[in-house]
């Protein structure tokens, strides 16, 4: 398993969301560890368990980790599915963050014929 930390570069996010986008797309489980820990508060925001939830939901991934203010997460891709989903997300700032997570899996799991 590969193992991320979350908290080099800007320590925020981006590296928890591309880190479940490269999972999906490479079929590789992740462990992201020190979850925007650069961030006055560290850890999973709602924004962040949207992407993690939709990422799950399009790939039947096993997750660890999946609650608020969580610094580390286990992410274990299963066979992309393409198809139409809808997610509650919750805010529309939040839209393009999940958007961004899912754009580049969602089109090979088509491509694979899955």
């Amino acid at each position: 398993m590969l193992v991320i930390d979350g908290s080099q570069g800007e320590g925020g996010g981006q590296i928890f969301r591309s880190s479940l986008t490269l999972s999906m797309c490479l079929q590789k489980p992740v462990q992201i560890k020190n979850i925007r820990a650069g961030r006055s508060k560290p850890g999973l925001l709602r924004q962040h368990l949207a992407c993690l939830r939709a990422s799950q939901t399009i790939c039947a991934a096993e997750i660890a980790g999946d609650e608020l203010g969580s610094t580390e997460v286990v992410f274990k891709p299963g066979q992309i599915k393409s198809g139409e989903y809808r997610f509650a997300i919750g805010s529309a700032g939040s839209t393009s963050l999940v958007f961004q997570t899912v754009l580049l899996p969602l089109p090979a799991g088509q491509c694979a014929g899955r």
